[in-house]
């Protein structure tokens, strides 16, 4: 619950323009986002999030419920294969968590952001 307040109020900052949202936003920008598309109930997103519980604090998870009318895109194209995860906003992995892809996409990811500061 704690992620999801977290990864809600981050996408408040990125759209903020008090000078708090936006340092807000700078001082996570460091850490990859993972959106998983998800809806309830999911037994299998669950046994997905129970997988990447070591890795959490090395990325945001990002959480979108795609029954929500907000979201009929993402059902549209996802309902049938959920869970669904996006790094960065490109697709990584659909059905079950991938842990060499994951841990290789986040590393390289790690790397560039350690070489842009």
């Amino acid at each position: 619950m704690l992620l999801c307040f977290l990864s809600r109020a981050l996408q408040l900052a990125r759209h903020s323009s008090s000078p708090l949202g936006r340092r807000l936003c700078s001082a996570s920008t460091n850490k990859p986002v993972l959106t998983l598309f998800t809806k309830k109930p999911c037994p299998l997103c669950d046994d997905a999030k129970e997988v990447l519980e070591p890795y959490k604090r090395r990325f945001i998870l990002q959480e979108v419920d795609i029954t929500l009318p907000e979201n009929s895109a993402w059902y549209d194209k996802y309902k049938y294969d959920i869970p669904v995860f996006h790094l960065n906003g490109k697709f990584l992995m659909k059905h079950r968590v991938d842990i060499q892809k994951f841990e290789d996409q986040l590393m390289q990811l790690e790397l560039q952001n350690d070489g842009n500061q």
